[in-house]
């Protein structure tokens, strides 16, 4: 069950939509749709739900220049994956996500090697850090387009190189934004969130719900 606090602790909320979100009359039954990610953690989430979808990974480079306005980051990534795929799929509906972690002013995207994963983890340590999540709804032959995103604040224990050495024992931090991931060994490292648990894990399912249910996705 998600967390009820409300994230980042500076709005009543930190998700934003765009598009038109009128019920659209020309779909009788949920349709199956594209997840432009590999992540095995996003066709986790996705599962809980009883979505109906494949997986076709957009083979695109995504922008980690998001260090001044790390939404606007996650949200044009997210949108990215999806148009790659819906240019592929024009009459399928493609779902793309992206993940950042925020600390400082600086994004931390998937660390390149295990150096600079420790070397994360060490500048996490004791501090509260944020969560950004874009999602991107796109179905070319329906005029669709829709994005979100949302955030989490995320707090971490102290850790010292024994302790990070030990969660890197259990967790492969290479394919984490941050260099870590809430959904296993969370204990070791972190000591509360606020906001929303599958948003950390990589897609907020409420909003994600509600985006394909508009579209009757689901």
């Amino acid at each position: 069950m998600e967390n009820a606090s409300k994230p980042c602790g500076t709005s009543e909320g930190k998700t934003v939509f765009r598009g038109d979100f009128e019920s659209p009359a020309y779909l009788n039954s949920p349709m199956k749709f594209i997840l432009a990610s590999a992540s095995p953690r996003r066709k986790e989430l996705l599962e809980r739900i009883n979505a109906d979808f494949e997986i076709v990974p957009a083979a695109v480079e995504e922008d980690n220049d998001g260090d001044s306005d790390p939404v606007a980051m996650v949200v044009d990534n997210a949108a990215l994956k999806a148009n790659w795929v819906a240019d592929r799929h024009p009459d399928r509906f493609v779902l793309g996500s992206d993940t950042t972690v925020h600390l400082d002013g600086k994004v931390l995207s998937k660390p390149v090697d295990m150096a600079e994963a420790k070397s994360m983890l060490q500048r996490l340590s004791g501090r509260t850090h944020f969560v950004h999540t874009g999602i991107s709804l796109v179905c070319r032959t329906r005029s669709v387009l829709e994005t979100a995103s949302v955030c989490s604040e995320v707090i971490f224990n102290r850790l010292d190189d024994a302790t990070i050495d030990h969660y890197f024992s259990i967790v492969n931090p290479l394919d984490k934004a941050g260099a870590y991931g809430i959904q296993q060994g969370s204990d070791i490292i972190i000591d509360r969130y606020v906001g929303s648990h599958s948003n950390i894990m990589g897609l907020p399912l409420d909003e994600t719900k509600a985006m394909l249910e508009r579209h009757r996705l689901i």
